[in-house]
């Protein structure tokens, strides 16, 4: 996967969240500690994730920026040592800063994921074409016209992104859309966004889904964010019946599990009992 096109196919690809950030709405603090990250990247693995996304700066709502040599603090020690283990998946560096994403490739890193679609730093994307690898370009328009249609602008911010991507030297096959769930979204948004997903595709890329433990699961079911599972995985089969491609979560083995049987009901059973 390094260096090339994803190979996509009917067969879900499995991300696990790997937040090295003390403050992250779900696991804030949890894998902070070098040998508790590595150990949560293997175990990520061993429940079936083929990318392992490390991030070093929270997104959650009112979370505070982290600037570039802290962010750099928090990723490379872990980059560093995924990259020693070796791990049989892809690493993507979870990163919207040119100079972090950079660093991370270097280090091993072989996907750019960009939660501002590309069009917060202008020179991330000269950073994924200098070393050919593929960006995710997440949809986050605050400033959108919340008047208009949300999937009309959604293609219209998301397309802008594409372009972004185009013109530093990205090849189409290397693009990876998200459509952004919980960002710059209200809560009945994201279920209409999950319900409508598949008009995306009109786009004509690959689409990461991220809907693992948000507060658009959270609110509905009145839960906290570990015990959102049975949420994520009903919004992951959803998706993935709706076209979706990637799915990034926290639980790789349930979502998994989830997915083999909608995979098996769309393309048929070919292995288990009777």
């Amino acid at each position: 996967m390094r260096g090339g096109p994803l190979r996509l196919g009917p067969d879900p690809i499995m991300m696990g969240i790997l937040n090295v950030t003390p403050d992250s709405f779900s696991d804030g603090g949890d894998f902070s500690v070098l040998d508790a990250a590595l150990a949560q990247a293997r175990q990520l693995v061993d429940d079936g994730a083929h990318i392992v996304d490390v991030g070093g700066e929270s997104t959650r709502p009112g979370s505070d920026d982290v600037g570039v040599q802290e962010e750099l603090d928090r990723v490379m020690p872990v980059l560093d040592a995924l990259a020693e283990a070796a791990l049989p998946a892809a690493i993507s560096i979870d990163t919207y800063k040119a100079l972090v994403a950079d660093q991370a490739v270097q280090a091993g890193a072989a996907i750019v994921n960009d939660v501002w679609g590309l069009q917060r730093d202008p020179e991330i994307a000269a950073v994924a074409a200098h070393h050919g690898v593929p960006v995710i370009a997440m949809h986050w328009d605050t400033e959108r016209d919340t008047d208009k249609d949300l999937i009309g602008e959604m293609k219209r911010w998301l397309s802008r992104s594409i372009e972004i991507a185009l013109d530093a030297g990205i090849a189409r096959e290397k693009i990876i859309l998200d459509p952004g769930f919980g960002f710059a979204k209200t809560w009945a948004e994201n279920y209409v966004l999950l319900n409508r997903l598949e008009e995306l595709h009109a786009l004509g890329f690959p689409l990461l889904i991220g809907t693992s433990r948000k507060s658009m699961i959270g609110k509905l079911l009145d839960a906290p964010p570990k015990e959102r599972e049975s949420g994520t995985v009903a919004t992951s089969v959803l998706a993935y019946l709706k076209g979706g491609h990637i799915f990034r979560v926290h639980n790789v083995r349930a979502n998994l599990h989830g997915l083999r049987v909608a995979h098996a009901t769309l393309y048929g059973a070919t292995s288990g009992r009777d």
